[in-house]
């Protein structure tokens, strides 16, 4: 591999080289150029890595990791919203591959409580495909605070009563998945989601930086969200006439968008997608402080590196087992990787193709039939591809985007995966 820091990209707008620092394999530049263009217009940092055929080809990184400016490192960290979705669900699979776990088991067998108000029915597969109607954190909760108590949120989550989600549809869980996952885990497992990921992923996979719950002693790798409107909150650069007049924007461009997307016999409805994911106060709720950070959010606020990303991707991809570690069964990524729906989720608006915890990769060429994944808000995601044995992680620290994530990860996967299609086998 190529080490840098590599000038590899010229800024059409400041006419200087952006220095990209990591290392990149022959033929595998172009990830690397991309992430370098995505840099050089934003006011943040970031990091992408990307597997091929099992070997790490691209582990590059750039930019600032905080407001002060200070460099991004080779082990910074970012939290990384909803690609937090797509760990936690790989970790209630190795209990699956187990038989611990059965996907068509009601949720509340395994946590009777969950049973109240009509919810009896409901299976894990429900849960994992976004088909159990518990999407709405708005009237669920009194302040997005309230995330940060992990048995006010199990509590009332058992005592909630779905949403109707229509036949052969889904409602994305934005943020209440991860709290019915996660406490399917530490009841089927004795252990609380961060203790349960050290041992069952990050210690056998010997990952670097995969965190949902960071310890205190890494916090000092954690990248700060740049531009948030929830920090400037904190620190007294917004106040409350800012964010109504910002609110009201949004409320006015969602309700054109949602007119002009029903003329096209589009099911939108962008009150279910508020419901989903903006609990009141929401907007300065800083994810990237050190008390979010040390909570348990596993629908949201995992902290992680594109390297140990891409890793845990490779090894699904390549069908459970990485460098001698047996992460799962083949036969458990078939199922956990089985395409559940095919319709439009009544959250997202968009066809997900939800797996079991995973969604559908898009490029720009086109979709990859059996690749996996999950993205984040704020521009963040990791997938896996069996057929062309790519794997890829992507963590930054500046964006918005869509609940997953924006174009940026769109153009890292389409060159990721065109790479792979030029190199020849070793």
């Amino acid at each position: 591999m190529r080490a840098a820091p590599t000038r590899i990209h010229r800024s059409a707008s400041c006419h200087a080289f952006l220095v990209v620092h990591g290392v990149i394999e022959p033929g595998f530049e172009p990830v690397a150029a991309q992430l370098a263009s995505q840099l050089a217009r934003t006011r943040g940092g970031a990091a992408v890595c990307v597997y091929h055929r099992g070997r790490c080809v691209v582990d590059v990184w750039g930019g600032v990791k905080d407001e002060d400016g200070r460099p991004w490192q080779r082990d910074t960290m970012a939290v990384s919203y909803s690609t937090t979705k797509g760990v936690v669900s790989t970790a209630l699979h190795v209990l699956a591959d187990r038989r611990e776990l059965d996907y068509d088991a009601p949720v509340a067998r395994y946590w009777p409580a969950f049973a109240q108000a009509g919810k009896s029915g409901i299976t894990v597969r429900d849960v994992l495909a976004h088909k159990a109607g518990l999407f709405n954190i708005r009237d669920l909760i009194d302040d997005a605070r309230r995330m940060l108590d992990w048995d006010h949120m199990v509590d009332a989550l058992a005592a909630a009563a779905p949403a109707p989600v229509p036949p052969g549809a889904t409602a994305y869980q934005a943020l209440t998945y991860g709290y019915v996952v996660g406490e399917l885990i530490r009841r089927i497992s004795g252990r609380p989601v961060p203790q349960f990921l050290a041992d069952e992923l990050a210690g056998p996979l010997g990952l670097d930086g995969l965190y949902i719950g960071a310890p205190a002693s890494e916090l000092h790798r954690a990248a700060r969200l740049v531009g948030s409107p929830a920090r400037r909150a904190r620190s007294g650069g917004a106040d409350d006439d800012t964010f109504g007049a910002q609110r009201r924007r949004r409320q006015r461009l969602f309700r054109a968008a949602e007119r002009a997307l029903r003329l096209f016999g589009h099911p939108v409805d962008f009150q279910r997608a508020a419901a989903a994911l903006a609990p009141r106060g929401i907007s300065t709720f800083d994810f990237s402080n050190d008390e979010v950070l040390q909570a348990c959010i596993p629908a949201a606020n995992g902290l992680f590196t594109a390297r140990s990303l891409a890793r845990l991707y490779a090894t699904l991809a390549a069908g459970g087992s990485l460098d001698g570690v047996r992460l799962l069964s083949p036969e458990t990524i078939a199922r956990a990787t089985e395409i559940q729906s095919q319709g439009y989720d009544q959250v997202t608006i968009f066809r997900m193709r939800w797996r079991l915890g995973y969604h559908r990769v898009g490029s720009f060429r086109g979709v990859p039939p059996r690749a996996f994944g999950h993205f984040g808000w704020g521009g963040s995601g990791a997938w896996g591809d069996p057929d062309s044995e790519v794997s890829l992680g992507f963590v930054v620290n500046t964006g918005s985007g869509t609940p997953i994530g924006d174009l940026r990860i769109l153009r890292l996967t389409t060159a990721a995966l065109a790479c792979a299609r030029r190199s020849p086998r070793r």
